[in-house]
């Protein structure tokens, strides 16, 4: 029995959910479909059989330069997209996962801490700037981290905090960083980093490369390791309040602890490609679906549904016109009436049980 919103949920029955293991192979079987999609498809596209033989020499030898244009096309430009595209798709999708089981509540995404709004902030900054690279990477981590800690400060009261508060004191830091982003898109150069600023914002991995996966890579594999780690305290903690403290959990400090995990990994995704929405909210939803509430087997789908989904929309960001189309404009066109058939069916599917 889990809960959410506050109110019982049955577990999945053995009918709908009995074979995990058979979706979750069909999960990564997507995902494999999707990502070699990707290698091949663009405005240069590149016949499957000979994406596999690059990909193939390219592992055999890592340290070889590409000479032929399909070979620099699929080892320099799309491998490390798609690879970059499948951590953050993943990551988003199990930083929901987490949230949501901590709030007990489905409709709960990554950005209700602030998280993402502060990130953005730092981007912002960074470009007005002039400052790019690695020191850009490391602003929007740290005030990403900094929009965490003023939640923490604010939602505090009297020693304690509370769910609701937290919400509410997420509101309002993500509010003041949206407000602060606004008034550098105002300041901006309209002819140099204000385009640049409205770009990053809408998410985007057209700047991948080794280097950023290389960067990318530690806080979104850590923080995805970590809350496979906290599957167990993730059921406790999905419990009622007095419920899960009645089982030994300690609710507070593995709550903030769950929090930390999530702002590393949105911060570690922000960084590297902009802002991404729907993508927390929208995979946890279909991966429980698919295989119920259970975080031992709903952590892992929300990862493979979540990497394949991203490379998917990726694909579909730079393929389906001349101009690249930023993905957060895909990912709310594809994810808001996704959500809404997800959220109906979910509900109705309560009403009868």
């Amino acid at each position: 029995m889990v809960t959410y919103a506050g109110e019982a949920v049955a577990s999945p029955t053995p009918r709908r959910h009995g074979r995990p293991t058979l979706i979750f192979i069909g999960l990564v079987v997507t995902l494999l479909a999707s990502i070699l999609v990707s290698l091949c498809a663009g405005r240069f596209s590149v016949p499957v059989d000979r994406a596999l033989a690059i990909l193939w020499q390219g592992l055999l030898h890592p340290g070889a330069t590409p000479t032929t244009i399909d070979e620099r096309i699929v080892l320099l430009v799309r491998a490390p997209r798609v690879l970059l595209a499948a951590m953050a798709g993943a990551g988003l999708a199990v930083a929901g996962t987490g949230l949501q089981g901590v709030f007990r509540n489905p409709l709960v995404s990554p950005d209700i801490l602030g998280i993402s709004q502060g990130a953005a902030f730092g981007g912002a900054l960074a470009i007005i700037l002039g400052i790019w690279g690695l020191p850009l990477i490391g602003m929007v981590f740290l005030l990403g981290l900094a929009a965490l800690v003023g939640v923490g400060f604010l939602s505090r009261i009297n020693g304690r905090t509370e769910t609701v508060t937290v919400i509410l004191a997420g509101l309002v830091v993500g509010s003041m960083f949206t407000a602060l982003v606004s008034l550098l898109q105002f300041i901006a150069d309209p002819n140099s980093s204000l385009p640049a600023i409205v770009f990053w914002l809408m998410g985007s991995f057209s700047t991948a490369t080794w280097e950023r996966v290389l960067i990318a890579t530690p806080g979104l594999l850590l923080g995805t390791a970590l809350l496979w780690g906290l599957r167990f305290r993730l059921n406790l903690l999905a419990l009622e309040e007095t419920e899960a403290r009645s089982l030994g959990v300690r609710t507070e400090p593995e709550r903030w602890l769950v929090f930390l995990v999530v702002a590393v990994i949105v911060g570690s995704q922000v960084a590297v490609s902009g802002i991404i929405g729907w993508i927390g909210i929208v995979i946890p939803h279909a991966a429980r679906l698919l295989v119920g509430h259970d975080h031992r087997t709903l952590l892992p789908a929300a990862v493979v549904l979540g990497a394949a989904f991203m490379v998917i929309i990726d694909t579909l960001a730079r393929s389906a016109t001349s101009a690249e189309i930023p993905l957060g404009v895909i990912t709310a066109l594809v994810g808001a009436p996704v959500f809404a058939l997800l959220l109906r069916r979910y509900y109705r599917e309560r009403k009868e049980q």
